[in-house]
Parts: structure tokens; C-alpha cells; sequence
């Protein structure tokens, strides 16, 4: 028999600091993490603003020596694993280290590295390129360094199906747990994609906010003025666990994940099927998986990134799932609030998605003050909203047609 799975752990890294109960406090009160780009010179840019991590705090964290050797995207992934750690109050060494594995979802990997390693090669020439340079590169640096800071000798997997990375990860990782081929799994996902050429190429396709002037109401998912996304950085990370092994050790459990669905559109590299059939796919296989109705869903984390036809098309298929329930059912976007962190994204709205069913409350979609026609649903607008919610369906899409399904459920025993 399938075993059930539970969150008992939880860390962040974000724009408005280290921890999850920072990320929900600033969630709630409908803060914008959005400001002016500070770690390069836009000027020459149409896009100026971006959801920075100004004053990443990991020195309480990870040891200085051993963090030195990662890249950006690394070290947020660390701390967020450590903080997990931390929150879950497990030592791996009193458990079956073989058996606790790391399930890691990103979109870029360490681009920041690639870009400071070309510049050194093309100004000072090969001989001064970093020995460190492909490890730290590498999308799997990641989830490698979280391995053999922890001792964790289990399953290591990276996921990188764009913006949807994170959420298949943990998809993936609830599956070995369930099936019995781990009894641990530390998943989420970390981006740290804030530099000149991610910031070029999203903004030569257009898909870029250019609300410059007002940062903090430039990303405005479903709403009639959205002019595209802006980008976030930072990570995520969830401690699943067998329930009988919470139970054992007397954990707090957070939540229990139920559900996960993943179906591609198969349709374009960057744009989703009109008629949303890859993410109805996938939200019908979530419901099917997690074996509950579209009736007992409580409430929807949107993708939600602010682009013109991500959110319609989104719209688009959760109406066709869930009929006239779509416009009573609650719905989010976080990102509204964070930016979009991209291969990251996921996770951190599993977070959000989770202290949702622990404190019965739903963030806000913020600057939401004229809801697009084309995207009839019940969007909780600009003020949280309290409300019983017993299960939380979490929604990811990315280029490429991925879109993945994560279904949460209030924890009573």
C-alpha cells in the first residue's frame, strides 16, 4: 500500500529575507519585493526592476569555506535546505542516510558562474579560468552540495523543466517516499538568474514588466494593465516524510501532500497552448492522483506570472476543470508579491501554499484592481482573506508546455 507523505519541514530563501514564516508574514500584509536593480547597471536596459536578494544572510548557515565554492544558486539552496533542516528538528545522522535523498528543481543552473568565467577567460585568458568553474556551473551543483553538506547518501536528482522545475521535484520526491524508495527527501528548488543576459533575453522576447517607474505595481497577474512578468530569485526547500515515521519521532506536520500531476502542451517553445489543455491535463491527473473531486478544492495557488497569455490560458483551463466552481473557488498568485524565481517558483508557492492550511488564511494577489474579462475567477484581491481551507492546489507552467500539479492537504491527527 502507498505510504502517505507529510511536510514536516520548511526554509526560504527570498527577496524579504531567510525563513518561511518571514515569506508568510510578508505575503499576508501584501508587501512587493519588487525594486529598482541594484547588482548592475540597467541603464542601457528596457526592464529595470527585478525582486532582488539584497543582503542574503548565509554565514549563520553554511561555513564561509564551504559556501565560497558554490554558486549564487547554490547557496540559496543550501540555506534553504539547512533552514529546512532546522524547522523539521531532524539530525539525518540518527536515520538511514541511504535512505534520505535530495530532489532539486532549477532553470539556469549556475549562470552566474558561466558569466564571470567567460569574462575571465575572454580578458585574462584560459589559464586563469577557475578549477571550480564546472562544478560550480553545473545544474546538479546544487542539489550535489546539499548531498555532501548533510551527509545525505540517498537519491540525489536535479529537475529542470523550466518554471514548472521545482514543483515536479517535489512531484518526484513524494513519489519515492510514497512507493518506499526513500524515507526522506529534501526538495524544492533555487534561481539566482538576475544578471545581464537573462535580463536581455526575456526582455527581447518581450515577456518583461516595464512598469519601471513604480516597481511594486508592475507585476500584476489577471489584471487588465499586466505588461509581463518581473524576476525573482531565491529558493525553497520541504522536509516529506512517511507519516508513520512523523508520527514515530513526534514531528510537527505541517501538511500532507496528496497530489501530483505533470502533462506537457506539446504545442510551442514559449507559448502555452491557447485552449490549456496541457495544465487541465495536469490538474485532472493531480485530482485523479490525490483521489478528491475539483468540489473539494479550498483554494488555487496560480502560475499567475502577469504575462497576457499565461494568465488567460490559465484561467482558461482551471475553468474547464472545475466549472462554475472556478468562480467560488479562492485564487492567489503569489507571484504578484515575490516575482517570478523561475525554475524555483514552484516550491516557494508549495511553501506559501502550505501555511495557507496551517493558518487558514490566503494571501492576496496584489494590484489586482481590474480583473481581465477574459480571466473569470474568484481572485482573493489585494487583502488576504481568512477562510477554512482544507486542501490547496498549487499550479506551475513553464516554457517548453510543462506544467505540473501539486495538491496539499490540511493535516488532522
Amino acid at each position: 500500500m502507498p505510504r502517505r507523505v507529510v511536510v514536516t519541514g520548511m526554509g526560504c530563501v527570498t527577496p524579504f529575507g531567510n525563513g518561511w514564516q518571514t515569506l508568510w508574514d510578508n505575503l499576508l500584509a501584501g508587501r512587493s519585493a519588487v525594486s529598482e536593480i541594484t547588482s548592475f547597471d540597467t541603464s542601457s536596459f528596457r526592464t529595470k526592476i527585478a525582486a532582488e536578494i539584497k543582503n542574503f544572510e548565509i554565514d549563520t548557515l553554511i561555513p564561509r569555506q564551504i559556501y565560497r565554492k558554490f554558486d549564487r544558486f547554490s547557496q540559496f539552496a543550501a540555506a534553504a535546505a539547512k533552514l529546512a533542516l532546522l524547522d523539521s528538528g531532524i539530525e539525518p545522522a540518527d536515520f538511514d542516510r541511504a535512505r534520505f535523498g535530495v530532489s532539486l528543481g532549477n532553470g539556469f543552473g549556475g549562470i552566474n558562474t558561466a558569466l564571470l568565467q567567460t569574462e575571465t577567460l575572454q580578458e585574462r585568458g584560459e589559464k586563469r579560468v577557475s578549477p571550480f568553474c564546472i562544478p560550480m556551473m553545473l545544474s546538479s551543483s546544487a542539489a550535489s552540495d546539499i548531498s555532501m553538506l548533510f551527509g545525505l547518501n540517498g537519491a540525489s536528482e536535479t529537475v529542470s523543466t523550466a518554471c514548472a522545475s521545482s514543483s515536479d521535484a517535489i512531484g518526484l520526491a513524494f513519489n519515492r517516499i510514497r512507493c518506499g524508495m526513500a524515507d526522506f527527501m529534501l526538495c524544492g528548488g533555487s534561481e539566482a538568474a538576475i544578471n545581464p543576459l537573462i535580463l536581455a533575453g526575456f526582455s527581447s522576447m518581450k515577456a518583461l514588466s516595464e512598469k519601471n517607474g513604480k516597481p511594486q505595481e508592475a507585476c500584476r497577474p489577471f489584471d487588465s494593465e499586466r505588461d509581463g512578468f518581473v524576476i525573482g530569485e531565491g529558493a525553497a526547500m520541504l522536509l516529506l516524510e512517511p507519516l508513520e515515521s512523523a508520527k514515530a519521532r513526534k514531528a510537527a506536520i505541517y501538511a500532507e501532500l496528496i497530489g501530483y500531476g505533470a502533462a506537457n502542451d506539446a504545442f510551442h517553445l514559449t507559448q502555452p497552448d491557447p485552449n490549456g489543455l496541457g495544465l487541465e491535463r495536469a490538474l485532472k491527473a493531480a485530482l485523479a492522483d490525490a483521489e478528491i473531486e475539483p468540489r473539494d478544492v479550498g483554494c488555487i495557488n496560480a502560475h499567475g506570472t502577469g504575462t497576457t497569455a499565461n494568465d488567460r490560458v490559465e484561467a482558461v483551463a482551471v475553468r474547464s476543470v472545475f466549472g462554475d466552481l472556478a468562480e467560488r473557488i479562492p485564487v492567489t498568485a503569489n507571484k504578484s508579491m515575490t516575482g517570478h524565481l523561475l525554475g524555483a517558483a514552484g516550491a516557494l508557492e508549495a511553501v506559501a501554499s502550505v501555511a495557507t492550511l496551517l493558518h487558514d488564511e490566503i494571501p492576496p494577489i496584489i494590484n489586482l484592481k481590474n480583473p481581465d474579462p477574459e480571466c473569470r475567477l474568484n481572485f482573493v484581491a489585494n487583502v488576504s482573506k481568512k477562510a477554512p481551507v482544507e486542501t490547496v492546489v498549487s499550479e506551475s507552467s513553464g516554457f517548453g508546455g510543462h506544467n505540473s500539479v501539486l495538491i496539499f492537504k490540511k493535516f488532522k491527527g
